[in-house]
């Protein structure tokens, strides 16, 4: 029964990162797509020409991606443009405004939902992304994908596989009448919400029996349970996220036991039956031949499991290579957008040194006029140190734009702080805030990425001067501290705080509070990969009312840095 139970506990550990890893396959191309100027222009201008010119595109997206179907619906949830646009069952025209997907793009920015097509009559998962223009969500982009794959690479396994959701109802099994079953006995009011989004249309859940009767839905592992149809079996269950599903495998108990009737029988025959000694040998080397044989196949699965998921890892390895390149795109338009917030305030901040470099030159030249060379070459130095603020300016700015691959080095921690918090100093300025900055007696030195480590203060600061609009009494703190194993940078703000439910998704990717215009709701989801790339963490506590503090923990290097070794 213990060996049973490892294997099969193996065997859900292993089926459950497949469907994980088919899933995160386009978990992004929702989003990638979305930002196709093609979708922006369609959906403000629909005419035939470009609608079918849209149409075109998403054909080639899903041909290209493997993805079933890829399409796009307006702001009320009708499907203007779809890869299948030229098929039978195109869904041109439909109406999906009451998907779950479809409203928590629009609510949210994107979405995801498993559900039965109400156009086609066939099962897929849907992942969505809304398409803004100039801050206005003007649709939705959906991915349709097909599962069904999984499902037949199940039916031909020997162990029991099922996939339920989050409700409990099966919706994929190598086991055809567990299909649409629910696990455990549901209630009206889930039953009704099931029906209101049409997840299952057409399937009649609430007509068949529950899979596993008589044991409580917080169960995860059952050693013994009957299933009606199929006799006694082991179960297991692992729980696959941010969907709520759970996936469950199940083996037979009855080879168990045969196997135990025949040991105890074998036994009982040779104390009994001495004469019968041949028949026992000859019993016993069949036995022999049948363990010899069982070995083989188990070596041989062994084999095919292992290069299936060689396979999956090298295609994980590419899906990474993808992600990676995806989030420094992300990451160099992140930069830009901050610099295009502060970009007012930067242009005042060059404003006055140019300005005051205008009177001095010509205070200079009234001086020369007069003959006066000892006036005149005070006025020409002073011009200098304003050209080079300038130059300063220009320079951090330059820096902190610069497009680079996030490669390690030394980095001072107080340094790369406080050039963050110069390119905020005009913002500040403009809007009144009051900024403690507090260091550190000595350098604090880790590995990471400097223009990186700015962009994440940088970031952090903006939205606590954000946060601090309409205080009469703004006040933002940065300090930094040093302990045994990390150095930390603080950014604390006094300003109105997070509720619960805004805390619970803040750091999701396009989830923001912010004015629609004012961000793509991605800095802190980048923040947050960042520091967790050079083995840092990210948090957080706010207090509605009171304000937010959030907190940069970076490791200290456990051999000495060239910085360190040059002291």
């Amino acid at each position: 029964m213990g060996n049973l139970a490892a294997a099969l506990d193996s065997e859900t550990a292993v089926l459950s990162r497949s469907v994980s890893n088919e899933i995160e396959r386009y978990r992004y191309l929702p989003a990638i797509v979305a930002r196709d100027s093609r979708l922006q222009d369609t959906l403000r201008h629909p005419i035939p020409a470009k609608i079918q010119a849209l149409n075109e595109y998403l054909r080639g997206v899903g041909n290209d991606s493997g993805a079933d179907e890829v399409y796009v619906l307006n702001s009320v949830g009708v499907t203007i443009a779809a890869s299948n646009y030229s098929e039978a069952g195109s869904f041109v025209g439909q109406n999906y405004q009451f998907r779950p997907y479809f409203s928590d793009a629009m609510k949210y920015g994107s979405g995801r939902f498993y559900g039965v097509g109400v156009t086609t009559g066939m099962p897929g998962y849907f992942l969505s992304s809304v398409v803004r223009d100039s801050g206005r969500n003007m649709g939705v982009v959906a991915v349709k994908i097909d599962l069904l794959g999984i499902e037949q690479a199940w039916e031909k396994d020997s162990t029991n596989t099922a996939l339920a959701d989050s409700d409990g109802i099966i919706f994929l099994s190598g086991y055809p009448p567990w299909r649409y079953s629910p696990l455990f006995e549901l209630n009206t009011d889930t039953l009704a919400q099931i029906d209101s989004v049409r997840k299952y249309d057409g399937k009649s859940v609430a007509m068949k029996a529950p899979v596993l009767t008589g044991s409580h839905r917080s169960v995860t592992a059952l050693d013994r349970v009957e299933i009606p149809g199929k006799g006694a079996f082991m179960m297991r269950s692992r729980s696959i996220n941010p969907d709520g599903w759970r996936l469950w495998s199940g083996s037979s108990l009855s080879p168990v036991w045969s196997t135990a009737a025949l040991s105890s029988l074998s036994a009982t025959l040779a104390g009994l039956l001495v004469w019968g000694a041949g028949l026992y040998m000859h019993q016993r080397r069949q036995l022999v031949r049948t363990r010899l044989m069982q070995g083989q196949v188990l070596e041989q699965r062994v084999v095919e499991r292992t290069a299936e998921l060689n396979r999956e890892i090298e295609e994980r390895r590419r899906t990474e290579l993808e992600l990676r390149t995806t989030q420094d795109s992300l990451i160099q338009s992140a930069k830009l957008a901050a610099l295009g917030r502060m970009s007012t305030a930067i242009v005042h901040e060059v404003s006055q040194p140019l300005a005051a470099m205008e009177n001095t030159l010509a205070a200079a030249g009234k001086l020369t006029d007069r003959g006066d060379t000892s006036g005149t070459s005070l006025k020409v130095r002073q011009a200098r140190d304003l050209v080079k603020r300038i130059q300063q300016i220009v320079k951090t700015l330059k820096s902190f734009a610069r497009n680079e691959a996030g490669t390690m080095e030394d980095v001072d921690v107080e340094a790369a702080t406080a050039s963050a918090l110069e390119l905020i100093q005009p913002r500040i300025r403009t809007d009144g805030v009051m900024l403690r900055f507090e260091g550190l007696p000595e350098p604090a030195i880790v590995r990471g990425n400097s223009i990186r480590l700015q962009q994440v203060v940088l970031n952090l600061a903006a939205n606590a001067v954000d946060a601090l609009k309409g205080r009469e009494d703004p006040m933002l703190e940065v300090w930094i501290e040093q302990g045994s194993s990390e150095i930390s940078i603080f950014v604390r703000d006094n300003g109105t705080g997070m509720e619960q439910s805004v805390k619970e998704r803040v750091a999701e990717p396009f989830f923001t509070t912010k004015v629609t215009g004012d961000g793509l709701g991605l800095g802190l989801s980048i923040s947050r990969a960042m520091i967790a790339d050079v083995g840092g963490r990210l948090e957080f506590t706010s207090v509605s009312g009171e304000g937010s503090t959030f907190a940069i923990h970076l490791p200290k290097p456990i051999a000495p840095t060239r910085y360190q070794a040059a002291l």
